[in-house]
């Protein structure tokens, strides 16, 4: 069997969940529907499943129409077809400073929930009320790995990396006033952040930091499996 088929305009590859422990996902943003749709078919075809990240509403409609049991998420724009499985214990937090964060905290959650983590949602919990972080502390505690997407000057990363012992796994984003550069400013203060143990993805990138956490799931599953196993 290929490990990847040419579509001519896409090579679309089978051999990921293999070679990486998920399949490929689409990445919508530039893609035409009539890119997106036969790339759809072929992955669903192989695994029974897919996400397409990034997709315009205008485009998920007409992809609705072809795959009438996906669904859409307006919010994180991804169209996912299949249902999420569990497969990992733990949990994923994911905490957004802000309502204007939630376009990539969503990214985030949804993706980690279609690649099998149990995920828990904290929003609105930004540093200009940090009350509200902290009447949540005992639940941070507990997660298993944190992604922190923040916009402004990224504080709440940091803040959330003092107060756990758990990988944190910071998002920037591209919300905030002028100096804030597009997401540059909380790129770099995460990036400089004196918290412990914390990571940082690309501006935007709730996908990366998702697939980052479950990376860390899945390779703490497979810790125990073994254990278990010799035992």
């Amino acid at each position: 069997m290929e490990n990847f088929e040419d579509l001519g305009f896409s090579k679309v590859d089978y051999a990921r969940e293999e070679r990486q422990g998920f399949p490929e996902v689409i990445y919508g943003e530039g893609k035409a529907v009539e890119h997106i749709e036969p790339i759809m078919g072929k992955l669903i075809e192989r695994h029974g499943k897919v996400m397409v990240t990034r997709v315009a509403k205008e485009k998920a409609e007409i992809l609705l129409e072809r795959f009438p049991e996906a669904v859409y998420d307006s919010t994180s724009r991804i169209l996912l077809y299949g249902k999420p499985v569990l497969n990992f214990g733990g949990e994923v937090m994911v905490l957004a400073a802000g309502t204007s964060d939630l376009f990539v905290a969503e990214e985030a959650a949804i993706t980690a929930e279609w690649m099998g983590c149990k995920v828990s949602r904290l929003y609105d919990v930004g540093v200009a009320g940090i009350d509200r972080l902290l009447a949540y502390r005992d639940d941070i505690t507990k997660a298993s790995v944190l992604i922190v997407v923040a916009g402004m000057e990224g504080a709440l990363a940091s803040v959330v990396g003092g107060l756990v012992q758990r990988p944190v796994i910071a998002v920037p984003t591209s919300v905030g006033y002028g100096t804030h550069f597009e997401g540059i400013t909380p790129l770099l203060a995460m990036m400089s952040s004196c918290a412990s143990g914390m990571s940082v993805v690309n501006i935007d990138n709730g996908f990366g930091a998702a697939y980052q956490a479950a990376m860390i799931m899945k390779l703490v599953s497979e810790g125990v499996h073994h254990e278990t196993s010799v035992s």
